[in-house]
């Protein structure tokens, strides 16, 4: 045990420089590409469900970061209910530069690869366009914009596809050169359309509302992952000492700890272990979820092992959750060998060891 603790001492430097990080991405990493379809009418003046009209669309988007990014759509419309038809077979097309945002790794932060399930707010500005046959109406341009959440599924060896709903609202500026106020119910644009000259204007008698589900493949990145993957830094410093450490404990000779007795008994001897016989699992902070790295590292332990496990917490928050933290680590690194017929002799949970970050869990390999 006492080796134990001094290889254990030497694994918490290892992982004492920071916490893990995104990897860097390269200007073609992140790529999706999806279709989605759905229907769409106008908030105001009418009864939905009688004039709901069909479209079909495009996304092509990139993440920058795990939370934030950037997608251009386009959308065709094949019906303008309630006006009269414009005599097209696609009547309208909404194109916008939408930003998204990912609520979910926002508020609950990313641990290396996405959640089943994810929620992500979209915003963005686009221009439309009515076409038209009928003599008595020029086509039309506007500007537009569109709020909406993407209620999304992750699925996938890798995690590279996705299936989303998307609930939307999607404004047209209706603005005037001559500054008229409003114009209600006539004219050009009837059922209660509102033009005013200093459009700009979100309007809700100027939008419609809009359901539509799409599928998105996210290409294969730089380092062949399809999504953002987690690196830990590491201090050139720290690692020096680290090797120095591990050099000096594989010089030395087990220390065999006896114990007078009234009656002298053979005592068994000390098996030698090394550095090779030790596996360690490194968590984000605050969490204790096991991640595909982890898991593909603890793969090594043979079925049939008997494995003793240390969890530990870094210094960030109070000793109570540090301690509940660092016990749920053991748990679910033992939970994990334990389904792959590993032996578990021992899970425990040390809370903060030291004073620098040492978020990991230590299996030793009997």
């Amino acid at each position: 045990m006492k080796k134990l603790g001094l290889l254990f001492a030497a694994a918490t430097l290892a992982v004492s420089a920071s916490a893990q990080t995104v990897a860097e991405s390269k200007t073609f990493d992140n790529i999706y590409i999806g279709i989605n379809g759905g229907v769409a009418t106008k908030t105001t003046g009418h009864k939905w469900l009688r004039d709901l009209n069909p479209n079909a669309g495009l996304r092509i988007g990139r993440y920058f970061t795990p939370v934030f990014g950037l997608a251009i759509e386009g959308n065709a419309y094949f019906s303008n209910k309630p006006w009269k038809s414009t005599g097209t077979v696609v009547r309208y097309i909404n194109t916008q530069l939408l930003g998204t945002v990912n609520l979910s790794n926002w508020f609950g932060g990313y641990a290396g690869e996405p959640r089943c399930f994810e929620v992500s707010a979209v915003y963005g500005l686009g221009w439309g366009h009515v076409f038209n046959h009928r003599d008595n109406l020029e086509p039309i341009n506007r500007m537009t914009s569109k709020a909406g959440l993407d209620l999304a599924f992750n699925f996938g060896s890798k995690k590279q596809w996705q299936i989303y709903i998307e609930p939307s609202i999607n404004w047209a500026f209706l603005g005037q050169h001559e500054g008229r106020t409003k114009n209600d119910g006539a004219g050009q644009y009837g059922y209660n359309a509102y033009s005013n000259g200093d459009q700009p204007v979100y309007n809700i008698h100027n939008s419609m509302v809009q359901l539509n589900a799409g599928i998105v493949y996210k290409f294969k990145n730089s380092n062949g992952a399809h999504n953002f993957t987690i690196v830990t830094p590491r201090d050139q410093a720290e690692i020096d000492a680290l090797n120095a450490q591990i050099n000096e404990l594989r010089n030395r000779k087990p220390e065999v700890i006896t114990k007078e007795v009234e009656v002298i008994k053979e005592v068994p001897a000390v098996k030698e272990f090394t550095v090779s016989d030790l596996v360690f699992v490194t968590f984000a902070q605050g969490k204790y979820n096991l991640t595909s790295e982890a898991k593909a590292a603890l793969d090594n332990v043979k079925s049939g092992s008997h494995v003793q496990v240390v969890g530990t917490a870094s210094p960030e928050g109070g000793a109570a959750l540090n301690q509940r933290l660092s016990e749920n680590r053991a748990k679910v690194v033992a939970d994990y060998l334990r389904s792959r017929g590993v032996i578990i002799d021992e899970a425990t949970g040390k809370g903060v060891q030291g004073v620098t970050s040492n978020r990991l869990a230590v299996v030793y390999v009997k």
